[in-house]
């Protein structure tokens, strides 16, 4: 396997890395599944399994664990959400080799040509997949797969509008099971919300984590453009809702635990509050974004007591 070495370029067309130097990549025909593991976030992809299952099973029926559309419907949001992660790594190569460059995929265990076939080649799958359990998905996933690229390619690099957009497309992954069985269950509805908000959280929180790389690279993000004191009190507000979400479910669906509302969610949700007050560094924004994942997969699990 040839290594060489050559200038990186501006994904957009731009002029050459300066400030990094020289990346050292594999060749073009470079391809790992390790990488493309990497590449498309397994774990966070295992994560929209167990919730679309989890809604479809313990919210609308239980019968529907064994449903053929579920799965397929699952496997469509899947390749959809793995394509908006290429895509998104693709856009971002030189901020990330800034932000975190021991994470950087592209050009060195997946060429730039294979992450941009990667991309094209889910996205039309899950689309096709979408169109052919039910229109309405088949218009979503569409919808779906365009944002994602829009996102990656301009909305991310804009205050607020960017964050917004995932933490919408997270939410509508859950309601998409209302979608699929043509009911209107409220609890699905209500989980939904609690994706969107706790997702809303976690990527302004990202966004504070690279503000080092997206200000090099005139991003505006909310962090850059207020400050990270002042955006800090968005997700104060943020949270406030998320408590009243966590509170409405207990107090009106009576079938969760006490004791699991009050050790996995109010808990914490208080603890991120609490390391969110404190939080100063870029380790520290790392560890409440972590933190934030770990709350969507407890409130994931909190619907086998529903």
């Amino acid at each position: 396997m040839n290594i060489e070495f050559e200038p990186l370029c501006d994904l957009h067309g731009g002029s050459k890395l300066a400030t990094r130097g020289y990346l050292c990549h594999m060749s073009s025909r470079q391809f790992t599944i390790t990488g493309f593991i990497k590449l498309t976030r397994f774990w966070n992809l295992l994560i929209i399994v167990f919730s679309q299952y989890f809604t479809a099973v313990f919210l609308v029926s239980p019968g529907k664990v064994w449903d053929i559309n579920l799965f397929f419907l699952s496997t469509a949001t899947v390749v959809i959400a793995a394509a908006g992660y290429i895509i998104n790594d693709y856009y971002d190569v030189k901020i990330d080799l800034i932000n975190k460059p021991e994470r950087v995929v592209i050009g060195k265990d997946v060429a730039r040509r294979y992450a941009i076939l990667s991309h094209s080649v889910l996205s039309f799958i899950g689309v096709a997949i979408g169109f052919w359990l039910n229109w309405k998905i088949g218009v979503i996933n569409f919808l779906s797969a365009f944002l994602l690229w829009w996102y990656s390619n301009n909305l991310k690099r804009q205050p607020f509008v960017g964050n917004f957009v995932v933490a919408f497309l997270t939410g509508l992954s859950v309601f998409l099971i209302n979608v699929l069985y043509g009911t209107h269950q409220p609890l699905v509805t209500i989980y939904a919300i609690f994706a969107f908000v706790m997702t809303l959280i976690r990527e302004i929180v990202k966004d504070m984590e690279d503000l080092k790389g997206d200000n090099t690279f005139g991003c505006k993000t909310l962090p850059i453009i207020w400050g990270t004191r002042k955006t800090k009190f968005l997700i104060y507000f943020l949270l406030t809702l998320l408590f009243g979400t966590v509170i409405y479910i207990n107090q009106v669906y009576k079938q969760l635990p006490q004791l699991y509302f009050f050790i996995f969610l109010f808990v914490p949700l208080v603890f991120l509050l609490a390391r969110l007050v404190r939080a100063d560094t870029k380790k520290d924004f790392y560890y409440l974004s972590q933190w934030c994942k770990v709350i969507m997969l407890l409130g994931v699990m909190s619907m086998v007591f529903i």
